[in-house]
């Protein structure tokens, strides 16, 4: 079924699975389950979706981003979502940002905002580590892969190109502060928070 999909709802799937692997092991409900299940699967999404996307026919790829979306849900199910999920929906009612594409855009800046907070760093570390990366700091080593794999999937990195303008910001971010996951962000987070993050990608 997947074979059948667009490219580039492989790519906003995928990076949407990916944001549920690391949102997912830092929140404050997280526990030793969630992070395991987040862990096993960023280590199976980072590892298979640039290949999906550059050998769409590759069955044993898709596998594995299959799998690694499930244990991906799993997590969610133990520990919830976090503020990329926040920022990322009122992009979505308010100006038609596919889902996978504006958490895409959402995800790195909230994965460098929490690296202050030392239990997110914790987790993004075991992250790191299980696709054998080496930094000082984890925060800024995923952000940049999540950049990365942004712009390898073709994804838009900005707001500009979906007609978001400067004098929008203050009201999407309002409406991202609302949102059910921002609770459950490691690091709290505010409206004036989410304006600076915004104004980070316009």
């Amino acid at each position: 079924l997947t074979m059948t999909q667009p490219p580039f709802v492989t790519a906003c799937t995928g990076m949407d699975a990916i944001a549920h692997a690391v949102e997912s092991s830092v929140t404050r409900a997280g526990t030793g389950q969630s992070l395991r299940l987040a862990t096993e699967a960023f280590r199976l999404l980072d590892g298979h979706f640039h290949r999906v996307l550059s050998e769409p026919d590759d069955l044993q790829a898709r596998a594995a981003m299959q799998l690694g979306a499930a244990f991906a849900g799993a997590a969610i199910e133990h520990s919830m979502l976090g503020a990329a999920h926040s920022g990322a929906n009122p992009l979505t009612s308010t100006a038609n940002v596919v889902h996978g594409q504006a958490v895409g855009i959402m995800l790195s800046s909230v994965v460098q905002f929490n690296g202050q907070e030392e239990s997110a760093v914790s987790g993004y570390r075991v992250l790191m580590e299980s696709v054998e990366g080496n930094a000082d700091s984890p925060a800024e080593w995923l952000a940049r892969r999540i950049d990365e794999t942004l712009a390898r999937a073709e994804l838009a990195c900005s707001l500009g190109s979906f007609g978001i303008k400067p004098e929008h910001l203050v009201g999407l971010a309002e409406d991202a502060v609302a949102q059910w996951t921002a609770q459950f962000n490691p690091r709290t987070i505010a409206r004036e928070d989410f304006v600076r993050m915004y104004e980070g990608v316009i």
